[in-house]
């Protein structure tokens, strides 16, 4: 898929949220240069005018080298933090005050960070912590904590997070 493709389709999955679009649009051209060789040039004063505006002043942390497919959807772009070995899939939805990331081990070794499958749906105030990997077509309620993997098409909810059945989704 090309560059502008990721523009196009994150611009229209985000219709009506004008500062998802243009964190998604920001990302998209940062990714862009930290993988080409255009990096010293244009690259490097690009990634940092990159982490000034949205770290700073949009509050979204979403590091320039993270590995994210096709149609990501970011509801009200705020407090979301994740680190750049996180792996997300397409047509996936991001709610705000969501943390992604790793954990401190004894020692200060930090473990895998998560990945998350395609078309998974993370509710606000979520965090996913350490080694986990969401399959497919998940739902996280608000204000989950998930620290365990999750099978393809369950349903996260709680502290921590358990999966519940399929009959108790209230669709």
């Amino acid at each position: 898929m090309s560059f502008f493709e990721f523009i196009i389709q994150d611009w229209a999955v985000n219709k009506g949220n004008v500062k998802g679009r243009i964190i998604l649009l920001l990302f998209r051209i940062a990714n862009f240069c930290s993988t080409r060789k255009i990096y010293y040039y244009i690259g490097l004063p690009y990634l940092i005018f990159y982490r000034i505006l949205v770290e700073w002043f949009f509050s979204v942390e979403i590091p320039w080298n993270t590995k994210i497919g096709k149609n990501l959807s970011l509801f009200h772009g705020q407090a979301l933090v994740m680190t750049n070995q996180v792996i997300i899939g397409e047509n996936c939805t991001l709610r705000h005050c969501t943390t992604i990331g790793n954990k401190q081990k004894v020692g200060g070794l930090f473990t895998a960070s998560p990945i998350l499958g395609n078309h998974v749906d993370v509710g606000s105030n979520v965090c996913i912590i350490g080694p986990v990997t969401i399959q497919d077509y998940v739902k996280i309620g608000s204000g989950a904590v998930v620290v365990k993997n999750a099978d393809a098409h369950s349903t996260l909810v709680g502290n921590p997070a358990i999966e519940r059945k399929k009959d108790f989704i209230y669709d």
